[in-house]
């Protein structure tokens, strides 16, 4: 899953160029696209397995979570953090590993996952709202037409699911459940970038936040009655492999080491592009039937995101 970046006051580095990272960057960038690309089938894989939604979360966090500290314990990193530390990487697990990833599986029971990742991209448009709360970032021309483009898009995607907007609707509840994921998203990666400036390394952040998050899904599951559940498919152990070490582990790190590197505004890049891969696996795996409308709102999107990415830092 997904997912794009936080809002920054700071003027964004190339993903290439002159620095020695430069084609480091632009290594990280790909196999961002490409992995979460493709990690929105994993999840309907797992959705469709028929365990439940708190469990599937809790395994494929708390398998990767293990792994990372196998991984820092073997290359000698310290694990030692102090409280306050602890207290940054528990609400990051929480909003990251716990809540959000809740929020989307659950709208996968009801959404494709190409238009699972389209509901991903919005949070472009929801980073654009917190820098201006948050930051004193100002509005122009650019960024309202981009905001406006994008909303649209969306609303012509998801229109299916939305003419008949109420509540009791299985599609305007899953197109509700992936925004709130989305949101969540934004407040997470806010905070990664705060963590990663106040010298918290990504690797043993994300470990410990995995397994916060993985622990604060246990508990939600166990307060709300919830079974934990397992599946012995090929498909259910194939998909939790793929997005515990790949979609997890990997791009997880490579997507925030962007962060840290090129400013949250060019990596978060991402999230134009990868909605476009899982729209065309969607199309194959799933039967998704695109329609004049949804081309549209796939091109308003695309070009929205790209109108705010774009932006010159405006700051108060």
């Amino acid at each position: 899953m997904s997912q794009a970046s936080a809002p920054s006051t700071a003027a964004p580095q190339p993903l290439t160029g002159t620095t020695t990272s430069g084609s480091g960057n632009l290594g990280l960038y790909t196999a961002v696209v490409a992995i979460w690309g493709t990690s929105w089938i994993g999840l309907k894989l797992q959705v469709g397995a028929g365990v439940e939604v708190l469990a599937s979360v809790s395994y494929r966090f708390g398998l990767a979570a293990l792994l990372l500290f196998g991984w820092c314990l073997l290359r000698g990193h310290s694990l030692r953090f102090n409280r306050v530390q602890h207290l940054r990487m528990v609400a990051q697990g929480f909003l990251m590993f716990t809540l959000n990833y809740f929020l989307f599986y659950s709208a996968a029971l009801y959404l494709t996952s190409g238009l699972l990742a389209v509901a991903s991209s919005t949070v472009i448009l929801f980073n654009l709202v917190l820098g201006v709360l948050f930051l004193g970032q100002r509005l122009d021309a650019r960024l309202v037409a981009g905001v406006l483009m994008g909303l649209c898009g969306i609303a012509a995607v998801f229109w299916p699911e939305v003419s008949h907007f109420s509540l009791s609707d299985t599609g305007t509840k899953g197109v509700l459940l992936a925004l709130g994921g989305t949101v969540c998203v934004a407040f997470s990666l806010t905070l990664s970038a705060f963590n990663q400036k106040s010298g918290l390394p990504v690797l043993q952040t994300n470990a410990y936040a995995m397994a916060y998050g993985t622990a604060l899904t246990v508990l939600l599951g166990a307060a709300t009655g919830t079974p934990f559940s397992f599946a012995l498919t090929p498909e259910y152990v194939g998909s939790l492999l793929y997005l515990s070490l790949v979609a997890s582990i990997l791009a997880f790190g490579a997507y925030l080491t962007l962060v840290g590197r090129i400013g949250p505004a060019r990596a978060s890049y991402a999230s134009v592009l990868y909605p476009i891969i899982a729209l065309g696996l969607s199309t194959v795996f799933e039967g998704y039937q695109w329609t004049p409308p949804a081309v549209l709102g796939l091109i308003l999107v695309l070009i929205g995101n790209i109108l705010v990415l774009q932006r010159k830092a405006s700051v108060r």
